[in-house]
């Protein structure tokens, strides 16, 4: 089986009216008003499941400021969880700072949604202040027993739209805080897992990471999914294409083309995600 667990929706009235969401909204703005930033609907990513033989996606919106605009979208997403069950794995996604985010996500897990995320600062870093005010939404994962998907990036290297100024140190600090929770790092965690070779602490601290592997070609080198299951574990990593950012198929290209077992590539695309998600 294979579970893409990084991708996004919107409903067609985002689509058809992106300029309309930008009001308030510079995070959504700065990556989607260029048109030629993609967005689909969850008609347009089962065609394109059915196309590149994925068998589940999770799928989420963006975490929007304004709590009507989560609404939005995050309807779109239960709507397509509760149609297509079988296909669909649906996490809520919200600015969780916004007043009224606790509400939403009680709403969202009572309407089948099985966790939250992406949630993204990308204008900020994970600072202990956020961190702090996380504490209601992470209590309501754990409870659950939920993950929560969180926009990491690399510190260093070129910059590109949705890339924040973020600190391993902030992450670290982070994963320590809530380190019984099952968190996701998107984007392989800005390199953190590498720390996993320490010999004090880090290894218990991120026991419960997830790696996910959304927008890899565009920034690692091939060799990432052997070396990334050398330090996390093969258990850790996520396939996550960040659709429509790029296709799935590019992804086993590259897989293909490096020196990993079939096993590995069996729990990266799908086999892990299967566990972590329990479906």
């Amino acid at each position: 089986m294979i579970i893409d667990v990084h991708t996004h929706i919107f409903p067609d009235e985002i689509i058809n009216n992106r300029e309309k969401f930008f009001i308030g909204e510079p995070e959504f703005a700065s990556i989607y008003k260029n048109s030629n930033a993609k967005m689909v609907n969850y008609k347009d990513m089962l065609e394109m499941m059915d196309e590149q033989g994925i068998d589940k996606s999770v799928i989420f919106g963006f975490p929007w400021n304004k709590i009507e605009f989560a609404k939005l979208n995050n309807d779109s997403v239960i709507e397509a969880v509760k149609k297509y069950p079988d296909r669909f794995i649906g996490l809520c996604c919200l600015n969780p700072l916004t007043p009224g985010s606790e509400e939403e996500v009680k709403r969202c897990f009572l309407n089948g949604l099985k966790g939250v995320g992406e949630i993204a600062f990308y204008h900020s870093d994970i600072t202990e202040e956020i961190s702090e005010k996380l504490n209601k939404i992470m209590k309501l994962c754990f409870e659950a027993d939920y993950p929560f998907l969180v926009h990491t990036n690399e510190p260093v290297g070129h910059m590109y739209p949705g890339k924040a100024d973020m600190k391993l140190k902030n992450i670290y600090n982070f994963v320590k805080k809530y380190s019984e929770n099952k968190i996701i790092l998107a984007h392989m965690g800005g390199g953190i897992f590498f720390y996993t070779s320490m010999k004090k602490e880090v290894t218990d601290v991120l026991k419960n990471v997830y790696y996910d592997t959304a927008a890899v070609p565009f920034l690692y080198k091939k060799e990432i999914y052997k070396i990334a299951a050398e330090f996390a574990g093969e258990d850790k990593i996520l396939f996550g294409s960040d659709y429509p950012l790029i296709n799935p198929k590019r992804y086993f290209k590259d897989m293909d083309e490096v020196d990993i077992s079939d096993k590995l590539k069996r729990k990266i695309k799908g086999e892990n995600a299967k566990i972590l998600f329990k479906c």
